[in-house]
């Protein structure tokens, strides 16, 4: 009996498909499928490029941007691919490599393979930028049809899918899935930890873990800062942003204007932030646009209680008040929450056991288990 065939499409390896779709391939390897991925090798050095549980490897040239001219080679390759590979699904995923894939996949669709998407949260949202809906939304409402399943990750896009856009069926999944046990249940030498970064047991520790680029938004953190410490308020706090990007020399320079160099840290990328979740105090996530964070649900899961803005994806995660606060996008604001957690110990552990809580909602085991229950229906 032939194997049944599955392929992965995202736009790049590294930074998507390793990050989020691991046990997907995973569970279609477990179950006797064959596996594949396209996707662009985004490492550094491309030789790092070792997917688990893939069996065969395409590396398109997907570009982030729809109008770049290496998208219609990729969509010729990809073609290419669907046409001959006789595959049953093609599950796709980031706005361009899902464009690009469902179209691609048109003729294979009438020969029986299904297509899934899961949208990691729409371009175009309450609040976007009209660049965003002219670029996006007519791509998504005219491909929409032509996809089997359309998977949403939060509640805003699940209720605009369901009232916009007409793909064949609708689903709402919770996300990717994390392993929350993994954060939970993690223990570690606190004071230890902190002194590995130089900081002592009474420094109160902010933290951040996202990319450095507009989005994430971390400017408005660093003006909270300046403004805590024009009233005299910034004491021992100190913030930590683990990640890099594109942001990274600008925002040491403005850290060095605002005059709190001395309390920032900019770790880069860590391979520890599981122990700098446990290690900080409050976590801080004040992103202008989200799918839903798996940096967030990892914070949750440590027991950290959460300062974010409300937005698409943190609505889901937080309950206001419970597990966290969220804060307006103004510098004032975020100063204004920091000072009240700072000096609250106890709102604070109330607010972590909760986030905790609430973060077993979006646990791997969960998710995995919907999305195995839409392939099978499929």
């Amino acid at each position: 009996m032939q194997k049944k065939k599955v392929l992965f499409v995202a736009t790049v390896v590294k930074t998507h498909m390793m990050q989020f779709h691991i046990p997907y391939l995973k569970m279609f390897q477990e179950m006797g499928w064959e596996t594949a991925v396209a996707s662009r090798n985004d490492y550094e050095n491309p030789e790092d490029c070792r997917i688990p549980y893939c069996d065969t490897y395409y590396d398109i040239p997907f570009e982030r941007l729809p109008w770049k001219p290496k998208n219609i080679q990729s969509y010729k390759m990809l073609k290419k691919i669907i046409d001959e590979g006789n595959y049953d699904i093609i599950h796709c995923h980031t706005p361009v490599g899902a464009m690009i894939a469902r179209l691609a996949a048109l003729g294979a669709r009438k020969k029986g393979t299904k297509v899934i998407y899961t949208a990691h949260g729409f371009h175009f949202f309450k609040g976007a930028p009209l660049l965003n809906w002219l670029l996006f939304y007519p791509a998504e409402w005219l491909l929409a049809p032509v996809t089997d399943v359309l998977i949403t990750i939060n509640g805003e896009d699940y209720a605009r899918a369901l009232k916009q856009l007409h793909a064949r069926r609708i689903e709402y999944v919770p996300g990717v899935g994390i392993k929350t046990a993994k954060f939970r249940e993690l223990t570690i030498d606190r004071d230890a930890k902190r002194e590995s970064l130089g900081y002592g047991k009474d420094d109160f520790l902010l933290l951040t873990v996202a990319e450095m680029t507009p989005n994430k938004n971390h400017i408005t953190i660093l003006k909270a800062l300046a403004l805590l410490k024009e009233k005299g308020e910034l004491n021992n706090i100190h913030y930590l942003i683990c990640g890099r990007g594109e942001m990274w020399e600008s925002l040491e320079q403005s850290a060095k204007e605002l005059g709190i160099s001395d309390h920032v840290n900019f770790l880069g990328y860590r391979t520890d932030a599981p122990e700098l979740y446990k290690a900080s105090d409050l976590f801080l996530f004040v992103t202008l646009r989200e799918g839903l964070s798996v940096a967030l649900m990892e914070a949750m899961s440590c027991g950290m209680p959460i300062i974010c803005a409300k937005i698409r994806g943190n609505t889901d995660l937080i309950d206001e008040h419970v597990s966290g606060v969220f804060a307006e996008n103004s510098p004032e604001a975020v100063a204004e929450h920091i000072l009240q957690l700072y000096r609250d110990p106890e709102l604070r552990k109330s607010m972590g056991k909760a986030a905790a809580e609430k973060a077993l909602q979006f646990d791997e085991r969960n998710v995995l288990q919907q999305v195995k229950d839409i392939y099978l229906s499929v």
